[in-house]
């Protein structure tokens, strides 16, 4: 295969008036002519985990060039976040949502719902303690002893408290500080640190000309996969080649997405994102950064995008235990489907 090299939030899942929550959607009803007729499997509606922007340009290709509808979908709705998008999932008001392993556990755990991971899109999580070089510069889990460090509340909260536990820093050596998602405190010199994702926040304060010091989340005892797809136990049993379709049109948009940075970045700003004021710049790079930190890794480039290795599902399970969720590996991931997709259309690898 050949490819070119946020601010979205964990949410602790509550029950929420799901219905209410579905926000305005683009979407188009492209025919390319492919193999499955148009409208064997109705409606898909996907339930995004953020603004779209270039987080979503995947999602952004296999719209706009009609993968959705050659694979069967007689229409397609992108529902922007963020939202309960678990929820949303579980009431019917999504057919499939994009989400993370964290807040699927814990909705799992805590409501005993029938969810699963089918297939992931960030093999790595992009969540960081982003610091100011001429500030806090917190490059290691010790330089976080001492710090003020912004993180809000909610899921990031756990998240959070589950890095210092797996690193073995008592919270009394660290000043939490609350905060929203604009890291103005950064900047402002109000915190030592702020959570933030690498693809979006991180970008957004080093483009006001001070450099940063990122310290993932990843590569410091939470590894994580985000930008996940989940679908009701009763989708997978019930609809398999439903899910087959989705995974492939998802599969063909994220191979033109990493082929074509630009492109993608573009049908952000100008397209699925043009009433937001997106910056092309701030776009591409995001794009690139996901593209060629998040996604492309050694066993993606083996396995083919959306696969995820009993290595990686072992790495997830041992953060979901740091983070006080108890759970199988079972409970949370089923990609039976993914896997038979590959088996059928090997060519999908290429």
């Amino acid at each position: 295969m050949k490819y070119s090299p946020r601010s979205r939030r964990l949410r602790v899942a509550t029950v929420l008036a799901a219905a209410g929550l579905v926000l305005a959607a683009c979407g188009s009803d492209s025919d390319s002519g492919s193999d499955a007729e148009s409208g064997d499997f109705g409606d898909l509606t996907v339930q995004l985990s953020w603004i779209k922007n270039a987080e979503f340009a995947g999602e952004f290709f296999a719209d706009s060039k009609g993968y959705y509808t050659d694979a069967g979908f007689s229409s397609v709705t992108l529902n922007a976040g963020p939202g309960a998008t678990e929820n949303l999932v579980l009431s019917g008001n999504a057919d499939f949502g994009l989400t993370n392993a964290v807040t699927v556990g814990q909705i799992v755990a805590e409501e005993d719902a029938p969810l699963k991971i089918i297939g992931t899109t960030y093999q790595k999580n992009p969540f960081t303690i982003l610091s100011l070089q001429s500030g806090g510069n917190i490059a290691t889990v010790e330089d976080l002893k001492g710090k003020r460090i912004g993180v809000q509340a909610g899921g990031n909260e756990v998240l959070f408290d589950a890095l210092l536990a797996a690193n073995d820093i008592d919270p009394s050596e660290v000043t939490k500080v609350p905060v929203e998602y604009d890291p103005a405190p950064l900047v402002n010199g109000e915190v030592d640190g702020f959570l933030a994702y690498v693809t979006n926040e991180s970008i957004i304060v080093e483009s006001q000309g001070l450099p940063v010091t990122n310290l993932l989340f990843a590569d410091n005892g939470l590894p994580f996969v985000a930008e996940s797809i989940i679908a009701t136990d009763e989708t997978i049993a019930n609809e398999p080649e439903k899910v087959k379709a989705f995974l492939e049109a998802e599969i063909l948009g994220w191979k033109d997405a990493c082929n074509d940075i630009e492109g993608g970045a573009a049908l952000a700003v100008d397209e699925y994102g043009k009433d937001l004021g997106l910056e092309l710049d701030k776009e591409v790079q995001q794009a690139t950064i996901q593209c060629e930190e998040l996604i492309l890794t050694e066993d993606v480039q083996a396995n083919g995008f959306f696969t995820i290795t009993d290595d990686l599902i072992d790495e997830n399970m041992a953060t979901l235990a740091a983070a006080g969720i108890d759970l199988e590996a079972e409970d949370i991931f089923d990609l039976s489907l993914l896997t038979e997709l590959y088996e059928d259309k090997p060519e999908l690898k290429d």
